[in-house]
C-alpha cells in the first residue's frame, strides 16, 4: 500500500485529504508543521509528501521542502497553498518540488499529481535497484589499461552535458558506465532512469518515452508521466537504442533537438532539461549505412563515443571481478564465500566469456552457490563451462551424423534450430531482440520460428 505524509497545520486540510486519500488505498500520515513532518519522513520514508507552503514555526514549507530533498531525496514532494504567488511556485520548483498545488484543492488534482509522483517514486526504486545490480557503489572493477582508459573518458566526459554513446558486446556493462558518468556529473543527485528500447512494443513507444493523456488511445485510463519527463534535470540512459523503429527514431531526433515532448494526446510541448547517454551492441555505422538508423539521429547520439571492452580483451581483470562477485553473493546470501585454487582461476582466465563480466557472474554465483565455503578446483569450473566440457569432444556442437539417424530430416533439422534458439534464449537471458542479434536475424523472424518450434518466450519488459 503507498504511504503519504500529509505536512500542514490546519487539521480541516489534513482530515479532508487523508479521508480522500484513504478512500483510494493509501496509507495516510500526517504532520502538523514542517520539523515533525521532517523527522517523520526520516524516520518512516513515505513514497510521497503533501507540504503546505505556509506554516509556523522554524521550518516554514521551503525550510521543509529544502531538508526532504538533502534527506530523503527520492521522495517526490507535492507543495500546497493558497496564498501563493508565482514566484513562490518557481523557487519551489527549483529546490526540488514535483509539482504546486494551488487551494482549494480539488480531489482530481490532488490524485493526479500523486498519481505521477509514484510513478517518479517507482522510477527512483528501479534507477536505485539497477545502480545495485552494477556492483558495489556502482563501482567498475579492474585494474586493465583497457579498463583504465574507459574511466579515463568517463572522467573527462562526465562533468560535461555532451550525450555519450556506448558501444559494446552484451554484457560487458555498458549500463555501468552510463551510472558511472551519471555519478561523475552536476546531475548526481537527480534522476537516473533508464529506458530498455528493444524490450519497447513498438506501438507503445511514444507513451513510454513521452507519456500519454487519459483517453489519448484505448486502455490510457490514467496519465501517465513518460520516461523524459521522470528524468528531467537528471540523466536518462537510452539502452538498446539500436533496436528503435524508424518511428520511435524520428520522434526521439525531434526531443532531442527541440529540448521539448508532448505527451501523447497532449495539446501543448513540455521542455525537458535531460543529459542522454545512449548504449547499444549494435554497430550503428553499419545500421547507417544499411539504411536501418537515422544518420542525424546517430550524429546527435555519438558526440562523445566510449567503447567498452570485452572480458576476452582484459583476462587479467577476471580474478578481481571473481572475487567481487564472491564478495557480492556473500553479502547477498550470507553463505560462507568459496575459495579459489590458482587452477581455477586459470582455466577462468583462459575462458572467452562470449556472454563477458555477465557471464562471469552468473558462473562465479552458479560455483559459489555449489561450493559454498570449499575450494573451487579447476574440475569444478571445467564443469559449468561450456566450452571446457565439450573441448575435444568431436561433433558435440555439430549436426548429428545421418547415418545414425532413423528420423526424417524435417524432425532433425527442428530439433537443431530449436537447440540454437534456446541456446541463444539462454545467453540472453530470455530476451528474444538480443537472441536474435546473436543468431543473426531479426526479431520478428526469430518470434515466426518460436512459435513453430512450440518455444516459449520469457522476454523481459521495461523495469
Amino acid at each position: 500500500m503507498p504511504s503519504v505524509l500529509i505536512v500542514d497545520d490546519e487539521p480541516n486540510i489534513r482530515r479532508m485529504v487523508g479521508a480522500l486519500l484513504a478512500a483510494e488505498g493509501y496509507e495516510v500520515r500526517e504532520a502538523v508543521n514542517g520539523e515533525a513532518g521532517v523527522k517523520q519522513a526520516i524516520a518512516e520514508e513515505p513514497d510521497a509528501v503533501l507540504l503546505d507552503l505556509m506554516m509556523p514555526g522554524e521550518l516554514d514549507g521551503m525550510g521543509a521542502l529544502a531538508k526532504l530533498r538533502e534527506l530523503v531525496a527520492d521522495t517526490p514532494v507535492v507543495m500546497m497553498s493558497g496564498r501563493a504567488e508565482l514566484s513562490d511556485a518557481v523557487k519551489a520548483t527549483k529546490l526540488g518540488a514535483f509539482t504546486f498545488l494551488e487551494k482549494p484543492l480539488t480531489p482530481e488534482g490532488v490524485l493526479l499529481a500523486l498519481s505521477s509522483a509514484m510513478e517518479l517514486r517507482q522510477a527512483r526504486r528501479e534507477a536505485r535497484a539497477l545502480r545495485a545490480d552494477l556492483g558495489l557503489a556502482a563501482s567498475m572493477v579492474g585494474a586493465s589499461p583497457a579498463l583504465q582508459r574507459v574511466r579515463d573518458m568517463i572522467a573527462r566526459v562526465a562533468p560535461t552535458d555532451a550525450r555519450v554513446l556506448v558501444t559494446g558486446e552484451s554484457g560487458t556493462g555498458k549500463e555501468l558506465v552510463a551510472a558511472a558518468i551519471h555519478a561523475g556529473s552536476s546531475r548526481r543527485d537527480r534522476p537516473f532512469i533508464r529506458v530498455n528500447c528493444a524490450a519497447i512494443p513498438r506501438d507503445l513507444v511514444e507513451s513510454e518515452m513521452f507519456g500519454h493523456e487519459r483517453g489519448a488511445f484505448t486502455g490510457a485510463t490514467d496519465r501517465r508521466i513518460g520516461r523524459f519527463e521522470l528524468a528531467h534535470t537528471g540523466t536518462l540512459l537510452l539502452d538498446e537504442v539500436g533496436d528503435l523503429g524508424a518511428d520511435a527514431q524520428a520522434k526521439l531526433l525531434r526531443a532531442i533537438e527541440a529540448k521539448e515532448i508532448e505527451r501523447v494526446g497532449g495539446g501543448s510541448p513540455i521542455r525537458v532539461d535531460v543529459r542522454i547517454v545512449a548504449a547499444t551492441n549494435r554497430d550503428l555505422e553499419r545500421a547507417v549505412a544499411d539504411g536501418s538508423f537515422r544518420e542525424d539521429l546517430f550524429f546527435r547520439l555519438n558526440v562523445i563515443p566510449i567503447a567498452v571492452p570485452p572480458l576476452r580483451d582484459r583476462p587479467d581483470d577476471v580474478p578481481t571481478l571473481v572475487a567481487h562477485f564472491s564478495m557480492l553473493h556473500r553479502a547477498r546470501t550470507g553463505h560462507p564465500a568459496p575459495r579459489w585454487s590458482a587452477d581455477a582461476m586459470t582455466l577462468l582466465a583462459r575462458h572467452r566469456w562470449p556472454g563477458n563480466v555477465r557471464e562471469l557472474a552468473n558462473i562465479v554465483e552458479r560455483l559459489a552457490i555449489l561450493h559454498a565455503g570449499r575450494e573451487v578446483t579447476a574440475e569444478d569450473v571445467a564443469g559449468v563451462l561450456p566450452a571446457e566440457r565439450n573441448r575435444g569432444v568431436a561433433g558435440s556442437s555439430a549436426l548429428p551424423d545421418p547415418a545414425a539417424l532413423d528420423r526424417s530430416l524435417t524432425d532433425t533439422l527442428d530439433d537443431y534450430e530449436r537447440t540454437l534458439i534456446t541456446r541463444a534464449l539462454s545467453m540472453a537471458e530470455g530476451n528474444v531482440a538480443e537472441a536474435a542479434r546473436r543468431l543473426k536475424t531479426d526479431r520478428p523472424n526469430l518470434y515466426r520460428r518460436m512459435k513453430r518450434l512450440g518455444i516459449g518466450s520469457e522476454e523481459r519488459t521495461l523495469e
